[in-house]
């Protein structure tokens, strides 16, 4: 197979604007795009994140640089605010350096993400708690 740049798609919601549940979702999200593609941070060219309107305590490209994103380039922007769309979300899109074909590619939706495409988000259940010592113990490599 060749190597190419392939899109992996995140998003996720919070409950409230704050600095700790922007970065908490924005981890948890990037984890398991990281953990259910088996990327390596060296292979990912770069992310860019946006968030709803509503959202503006903490840029989510810092839930990167927590897991060591520190050479990959991060940009942040807001998402067209268009009427009835959910509210509260971060969506981010990676850019990925692999050899897997685009239909071997998890997109990664949690929390109430799951409804901007239902036909996607075929996460197992996750246990945050376990995820949660996965980051931390990725955090500690770095």
């Amino acid at each position: 197979m060749n190597l190419c740049c392939r899109g992996v798609r995140g998003a996720t919601t919070v409950q409230a604007n704050s600095r700790d549940d922007i970065l908490l979702a924005t981890r948890q999200m990037l984890a398991l795009v990281m953990r259910h593609n088996e990327m390596e941070v060296s292979d990912i060219c770069s992310a860019v994140f946006t968030v709803t309107k509503d959202l503006d305590a903490e840029f989510p490209a810092l839930a990167a640089r927590q897991l060591g994103w520190y050479e990959v380039p991060l940009l942040c922007g807001y998402e067209i605010q268009v009427p009835g769309s959910l509210p509260m979300c971060i969506r981010v899109l990676v850019h990925w350096n692999t050899t897997k074909t685009q239909q071997q590619i998890h997109h990664v939706y949690i929390h109430d993400a799951v409804k901007l495409r239902p036909d996607l988000s075929k996460v197992p259940p996750v246990d945050w708690e376990e995820l949660e010592g996965w980051i931390a113990q990725n955090l500690s490599k770095n």
